[in-house]
């Protein structure tokens, strides 16, 4: 089963008045730089990587620039070996030199490497979460590159980590069934004004939600703590509440932010300054403990990741597998989390689509805690088989792949370029 053709899509979607509003990204076009592989036996996948408009014709031009490493290739060939596979992928002497393991090709590089995994799942029958699981800790290590990161964990330590932390069958079991659960994350735009923002939360409780997150980063603190407040008095001390500053503030700052926002019982607070301010984050954590710091969304690489997990300045791992370069360095960043006993609670927005088959990876293999996964659903109706989710919690996915594929008539509807490449 031979990849014979890509097809490079910039897929762009207009968004409601004030959604996905935060306080330094105000007028955002979900948008995705698309890959879809075919076979010569006709099978398709597709990868995408997330974008907020302006730019993505970069990234579907880097998508385009993989083509030549994976054409003409047997994709079992490529499971099989996916961690070396994706490490000489990464540091193809040229491309390289655009990153390296950052920004606009490393995004394409998410994408291609979406697609071929989406196939390989396809071919096996499986949706992605169940591929996993099926896999031996030998397999699973495969999948894996280790090269930059055996400082902190390498083979021999994931084997035994794999080995040690898949929960019992029954266990298993049990949690597939009652779903995994979700936050709602669409609630809480900082577009949105105080009282659509309790509206809203109390709305996502009705709907089975135990958990919100809202937007902070106004120009003065005390908006920001009167609105989180606001929320908090709404849906009562059982429900959890998160915060996200996106960036915009100073480490000075952010933490007097922190300080103001605590009293409403915050559960993490996320992005509290830039995210590659590794001693910033870990000063802030410092600061405001034990309030957890959330980071990851913007982290490009683990590489990165494994510096904010040393220099303890996270206490939630947020790795989002269309940054980082696809599914081997989620694995990566996942096991180093794991060893040092960080939750993987990946940053999911409109890619919840994938992210709902990790979340599965992360709590049934490598044992960590059932805490709540990102859910956005402003473009559940582009996508060919999109999140379920049933009383605030997400169901398994039953269709084999990993859930990136969009329906024929949003394509044809949002596609700025289309570029098929033999």
């Amino acid at each position: 089963m031979k990849i014979t053709q890509m097809t490079a899509l910039d897929v762009r979607f207009p968004m409601p008045p004030g959604a996905g509003s935060d306080s330094l990204h105000v007028d955002p076009l979900y948008s995705f730089a698309t890959c879809k592989l075919r076979t010569d036996d006709g099978l398709e996948g597709t990868g995408i990587t997330f974008t907020l408009g302006r730019g993505n014709e970069v990234v579907t031009a880097a998508i385009r620039a993989f083509w030549p490493f994976v054409r003409g290739h047997d994709v079992a060939e490529l499971a099989a070996d996916l961690g070396a596979r994706w490490r000489a992928w990464a540091n193809e002497s040229q491309l390289r030199w655009l990153g390296p393991h950052k920004g606009a090709i490393h995004l394409g590089l998410a994408a291609v490497t979406g697609a071929i995994v989406d196939l390989w799942a396809r071919s096996e029958g499986k949706p992605l979460w169940r591929l996993l699981l099926d896999l031996s800790p030998e397999q699973l290590v495969a999948l894996a590159d280790f090269s930059t990161i055996s400082d902190v964990i390498d083979e021999a330590g994931a084997l035994e980590l794999l080995r040690e932390r898949r929960l019992p069958e029954a266990e298993i079991a049990a949690q597939l069934e009652r779903g995994y659960p979700g936050y709602d994350t669409s609630v809480g735009w900082l577009g949105y004004s105080r009282d659509q923002l309790v509206t809203n939360a109390l709305s996502s409780v009705g709907r089975g939600f135990r958990a919100v997150k809202l937007k902070v980063g106004s120009p003065d603190i005390a908006t920001d703590a009167d609105r989180v407040a606001a929320v908090r008095e709404a849906v009562g001390p059982e429900i959890l509440v998160m915060v996200d500053a996106n960036q915009c503030w100073s480490v000075p700052r952010a933490i007097e932010a922190g300080r103001a926002l605590a009293s409403s019982d915050v559960f993490w607070f996320e992005e509290p300054v830039h995210p590659d301010d590794v001693l910033g984050y870990r000063d802030v954590a410092t600061a405001l403990a034990p309030m957890r710091i959330a980071g990851g969304e913007h982290v490009p690489n683990q590489v990165v990741f494994k510096n904010f997990i040393r220099a303890g300045a996270i206490q939630v791992a947020q790795p989002d597998v269309v940054r980082l370069g696809g599914l081997p360095e989620f694995l990566g960043v996942a096991l180093m989390a794991a060893e040092a006993g960080i939750p993987v609670l990946p940053h999911a927005g409109e890619t919840s689509q994938i992210h709902q088959h990790l979340i599965l990876f992360t709590r049934c293999v490598l044992g960590l805690p059932e805490l709540p996964l990102e859910t956005i659903p402003h473009l559940a109706e582009h996508f060919v088989d999109p999140v379920q989710i049933v009383k605030g919690r997400y169901r398994p996915p039953t269709v084999p792949g990993i859930g990136a594929a969009l329906q024929p008539d949003s394509l044809a509807r949002h596609a700025a370029t289309t570029e098929v490449l033999t």
